[in-house]
């Protein structure tokens, strides 16, 4: 899982100043300059603590930090965790195959109405999924349809 992942010195001083102030386990940050945002996996159960009421710890965090914060519950299941990626849409359907020349790809069904919410502006959910997948369940491919 994640015991081939390394973190910078400035990821663990986000790790431990969410962890400071949300009291949540951090088990992945990802620091993304270019869409000026980090993104934070945490313990599966941890997230109402890592919000916070009404969103408080993340304001205060954002506010700190001067990036947006996005925070995924972890799962050991490949298509728990893709479900947990991608919320608030609603998911239909996780599909996860293997091809035969070994590569792994997951097809996401995703009701029609959260589309575009699944997929992100420009992009930026999906690519997010398809980092995250292949960082964790060496799935090479997300297809969110």
């Amino acid at each position: 899982m994640t015991s081939g992942i390394r973190f910078t010195s400035r990821e663990m001083r986000h790790i431990a100043l969410f962890e400071n102030i949300t009291s949540a386990t951090v088990r992945d940050c990802i620091i993304d300059d270019e869409l000026n945002r980090i993104i934070f996996i945490i313990k599966e159960g941890d997230v109402g603590a890592a919000i916070g009421k009404r969103g408080k710890n993340i304001h205060l965090l954002e506010k700190m930090t001067g990036k947006k914060h996005e925070i995924i519950e972890h799962s050991e299941s490949p298509a728990q965790f893709i479900k947990n990626a991608l919320k608030p849409a609603r998911i239909k359907e996780i599909r996860i195959t293997e091809r035969s020349d070994g590569k792994t790809i997951a097809v996401v069904l995703v009701n029609p109405r959260d589309k575009g919410v699944a997929i992100g502006k420009n992009g930026r959910n999906a690519e997010r999924i398809r980092l995250l997948a292949k960082r964790y369940f060496q799935i090479q491919n997300v297809s969110i349809t």
